[in-house]
């Protein structure tokens, strides 16, 4: 074209301009040109999202069982750490009960491999709160016995009475368990120690939640660019 001449439309080489406002996948950063969804306001292709939805783990009888398992055992080792800490030192430190109900919600979680749901926390907070009432047995009993062989001992002794073994055992299961509410006779420590133990359970509740994949849509893409 020569200077001064007017510029004429150039019909035989079509031009494209980038197109920016395509939506790109928040998974594999690929563009969508189909369907989308929504996944924590991101917006995701359809295959990423089934493959997520994949990824969700599964709640079965095995999983639950595992879960179970575990937890038993994290209850165990939580009460015996409860125990053992009250008796070497001679305090009782409520906080404690936050540590079990830690030891007890991981454990699950790790057996059940990342499955959650309302079961699991009801055997969590179930689980936590026996092993941290239960605690009161022992330690009630090893205070006992230094009580006694701190007083003296009398010259002449006396027939006992026969022991219950199965009434005994009711009575001190009993008193195990109702332990955080009788503790209330003192108010103040007794509601301090309550609260702190519904952390613990709080804990073990949060720890055994479902996994759940927040998913609006489907949405296209083409409507989306029209917009």
């Amino acid at each position: 074209m020569k200077a001064g001449e007017p510029e004429t439309p150039q019909f035989a080489t079509a031009e494209y301009s980038p197109n920016t406002s395509a939506k790109m996948c928040a998974a594999c950063r690929q563009p969508i040109s189909g369907s989308y969804f929504q996944i924590r306001s991101a917006s995701v292709c359809a295959a990423c999202t089934e493959k997520l939805r994949a990824q969700i783990p599964k709640d079965s009888h095995a999983a639950f069982a595992r879960a179970l398992l575990f937890g038993i055992g994290g209850a165990i080792v939580g009460l015996v750490l409860y125990v053992t800490f009250a008796v070497a030192t001679g305090l009782i430190i409520g906080w404690l009960s936050v540590a079990v109900g830690y030891i007890i919600g991981k454990a699950m979680h790790v057996g059940s491999r990342g499955v959650g749901g309302r079961r699991y926390q009801v055997v969590a907070v179930l689980l936590t709160y026996f092993a941290v009432s239960m605690s009161a047995v022992p330690i009630a009993i090893e205070q006992s016995r230094l009580h006694h062989r701190g007083q003296t001992q009398e010259t002449t002794t006396q027939p006992e009475a026969p022991l219950n073994l199965a009434r005994t055992v009711a009575i001190l299961a009993w008193l195990g368990i109702a332990s955080p509410i009788l503790a209330l006779q003192d108010p103040v420590h007794g509601l301090i120690g309550l609260v702190i133990l519904f952390v613990g359970l709080r804990f073990a509740w949060q720890f055994t939640a479902g996994r759940t994949l927040q998913v609006s849509g489907p949405y296209t893409a083409a409507a989306a660019r029209a917009t």
